[in-house]
This record gives structure tokens, C-alpha cells and sequence, in this order.
């Protein structure tokens, strides 16, 4: 038989419309997905075509760490079925970048989101979330947790550690969330993006010399040494901006679980020495986002778990799925604050992997922290399902999370 006459028989393509989901629900599709094989076809409501899912915690880590699957590649497939309804990356941009381009580019932040980084504004980052709980305790019950602390909290967080002045956090936010929603049309996230482009451009070209340790200054002697391009650091700096905003959906859906299940919060206020545990299966447990995030395209023929991935042929990985491997983490379904070891996804994996994991949990440590300690009745002012979820966004979160105490 010549290889020619070969035929695969390739699994059917699964239309996967990326429902709006509410609360901590994991998406009734991918599980179904995750049980029909290791690797299927899916089609998501925009672009074109169809692409692979891979959903097994090894294999999702594999196709991440491979140079094998290229994100550059994907600025030559700009039709690739996807979530989003608009394609809007810049050629260069450090999230369709291989290395050693990516790695050239990461390199010049990388000093501000190490442990040393990071715990350089541990101290600022308590004092402004301590301001924010006196506003709520001042201002009384009932209150928007979202509002009030879960969503300036990540934003000044960001800023203090991009070198945004605070005076400018209030149109970082507002250009953050038109760049993230699909529900404003591609010609707002466009401008949005490039007027927040604009903003690091000035803000970066005026730190050439600079010898500061926030990420701008960082850029700014980056770019003034040749070591990257100021349309480079642009892009970075946007994309690390945009980043940092998640902390608001993770931590308004890690309170979520917290309120709707309150054994697990009395059981960090009487153990505070499991916190940063239980934070972490907490990051394993919640679904960040809808459907999936970017596409890798194959650059040759490479075989998963008997299936031939062509060259070409467009994958997705699922973090979701490989966080409730039965495989990895027994009894996935259950939050397990003394799991261990925990090894999540959730910050992803390979050179991808996000930066901003260390300062993420260092936000979710100081909010749990503060909002348990100094709130001891935090409670739910509605029933759960009456928690507004945010619509037409990739990433999930409540909209508002109205709370009593």
C-alpha cells in the first residue's frame, strides 16, 4: 500500500459557540470534548475552518514548550477559527513571537516580575488595598465588591508596577476593558489599542536613560540600549497592561467560590498558613475563560497520542482542561486546599507562560488576606445565581459581586 492510499480517519469537527456561562460552571462542551479523545477538531464562532484541541495536562504542555508550533505563524493564518470576533495583533507583538525574538523581548522586563520585583511593591500594594477596604468599611453595607475593591485594586497594582502615574489609571481601565470586550466591534478595540500604544510610546521614549526598576523605566533603557525597538516595547508593555486587569475575574470568581461555599472561607480564616495553598487550588479550580486563547500552527507533521497534526493545521490548548486531568490532579472536581503537589496550568506553560503569575498571587494573597481578616461577615447580598456574569468577554468573571457584612 503506497502512502498515498493511506487514509485517516480524523475525528468530526465540534462546533463550540463559547456559551456565556455563569458562576464557577465549567463548560458543558469542552467536558464533553475532554471525554470524546486527547486531541479533536473544533470550530469556534469566528474565523475560518477548523482546528485541533488538545485537552491531556502532558500534551497541552508538550505543544506549549515545542518549537515545533509556532505562534508567529500565525500572523500568516489570520483566518484560524477562533473566539474572538476580531484579529487585531501587531506583526512583532511579544504573544505571536518565537524565540529567540520572544525570548530576546521578555528578557528586557523580566527583572520587574521576578520574586525580587514583585515583592519591591509588596508593601505600596497593601497600603493601596488597605485604603480601599476603609472606603468600603466606611462606606457600609450593602456594597459592589467588584466596584469598590476587585477592580481598582489589580489596576493600581499594574500601574504602580508598569510606572503608570495615578492619575492615568482611570483611562488605562477604560481603554483595558474596550480592548477586551467582543461586544464593541473591532473598530473601538482597534483605537482603544492604539491609543493605549500612543500612551506607552511617549511614556517609554521619555525613560530612555532611565535606571528605574518599574517596567517602563525598564523599556525605556531596554530600547535606548538597541536591545529592542520602540514599536517592541510598545506591544509588550500594552499586552502587560492589559494582563494585569485578570487579577479582577480571577479574584471576583475566586470570592465567588469563596462566599457561595463559606466552609472553604471559614476555613482560611481559622488556618491563615494555608492561604497561599489554598489560593493556588483556587487558581487550578476556576475556569479564567471562555473556549480557548491563541492558536499555535504546526510548522511539520508532528504525531500526538496517535494523531497526525499536519503541517500547517492550526491547535489549540485548553489550561482549563489540563487543570481536571484526573491523570495529574486525583478527584479534580474537589476543591482540595491541601492538594499537593499542585503543578496548574493556569498561568500557562513553555515560553508563553504568563509573567505576571508571581504578582497575580501575590494580589490574590493581599486581597484574602485583607478582605477576610478585616470583614469577617463578608456574605453574599443576593442569591448566587442572581450574580451578574460578564457577557460577550473572553475572559469570565461576575460583573459585580454584591456583598453584605
Amino acid at each position: 500500500m503506497t502512502e498515498e492510499t493511506i487514509t485517516e480517519i480524523l475525528p468530526p469537527v465540534r462546533h463550540w459557540p463559547a456559551l456565556d456561562l455563569s458562576g464557577t460552571d465549567f463548560d458543558p462542551v469542552l467536558t464533553e470534548l475532554m471525554r470524546e479523545g486527547p486531541v479533536t477538531r473544533i470550530q469556534l464562532p469566528n474565523g475560518e475552518g477548523w482546528a485541533w484541541l488538545v485537552t491531556r495536562y502532558e500534551d497541552v504542555r508538550m505543544v506549549t514548550n515545542d518549537p515545533r508550533f509556532s505562534r508567529e505563524a500565525v500572523m500568516d493564518q489570520p483566518e484560524v477559527t477562533r473566539l474572538a470576533p476580531h484579529f487585531i495583533p501587531a506583526r512583532g507583538a511579544v504573544g505571536f513571537l518565537d524565540p529567540p525574538d520572544h525570548t530576546r523581548l521578555r528578557r528586557s522586563v523580566a527583572a520587574a516580575f521576578t520574586a525580587r520585583g514583585v515583592e519591591r511593591i509588596r508593601e505600596r500594594s497593601r497600603h493601596m488595598l488597605d485604603e480601599l477596604v476603609d472606603e468600603l468599611l466606611q462606606d457600609g453595607p450593602p456594597a459592589d465588591l467588584t466596584a469598590t475593591v476587585l477592580t481598582p485594586f489589580p489596576i493600581a497594582v499594574i500601574c504602580e508596577l508598569m510606572g503608570v502615574p495615578a492619575a492615568d489609571r482611570q483611562g488605562m481601565h477604560t481603554w483595558t476593558q474596550l480592548i477586551l470586550s467582543s461586544s464593541h466591534g473591532k473598530k473601538v478595540s482597534e483605537k482603544a489599542k492604539n491609543e493605549m500604544g500612543a500612551y506607552f510610546a511617549d511614556l517609554i521614549g521619555l525613560r530612555e536613560g532611565s535606571t528605574g526598576e518599574d517596567v517602563a523605566s525598564l523599556l525605556g533603557a531596554a530600547v535606548g540600549r538597541g536591545e529592542v525597538t520602540l514599536e517592541e516595547a510598545v506591544g509588550l508593555a500594552v499586552l502587560l497592561q492589559i494582563g494585569g486587569e485578570a487579577v479582577t475575574n480571577n479574584s471576583g470568581q475566586m470570592f465567588y467560590l469563596l462566599l457561595t461555599r463559606p466552609d472553604l472561607a471559614d476555613r482560611l480564616r481559622a488556618e491563615p498558613s494555608i492561604r497561599p495553598q489554598a489560593i493556588d487550588e483556587l487558581l487550578r479550580y476556576i475556569p479564567h475563560r471562555n473556549a480557548v486563547g491563541l492558536s499555535r500552527i504546526a510548522l511539520e507533521d508532528v504525531g500526538i497520542r496517535g494523531v497526525r497534526i499536519r503541517a500547517g493545521d492550526a491547535v489549540y490548548v485548553s489550561y482549563l482542561a489540563a487543570n481536571r486531568d484526573e491523570a495529574v490532579f486525583p478527584y479534580p472536581e474537589t476543591i482540595d486546599f491541601s492538594r499537593t503537589p499542585n503543578p496548574h496550568v493556569s498561568f500557562g506553560f513553555g515560553p508563553h507562560y504568563c509573567p505576571g503569575g508571581m504578582l497575580a498571587r501575590l494580589e490574590s494573597e493581599l486581597l484574602v488576606d485583607a478582605l477576610l481578616d478585616r470583614v469577617p461577615g463578608l456574605r453574599l447580598a443576593v442569591p448566587p445565581d442572581q450574580v451578574p456574569f460578564k457577557k460577550g468577554a473572553l475572559i469570565r468573571g461576575p460583573e459585580a459581586l454584591p456583598v453584605m457584612w
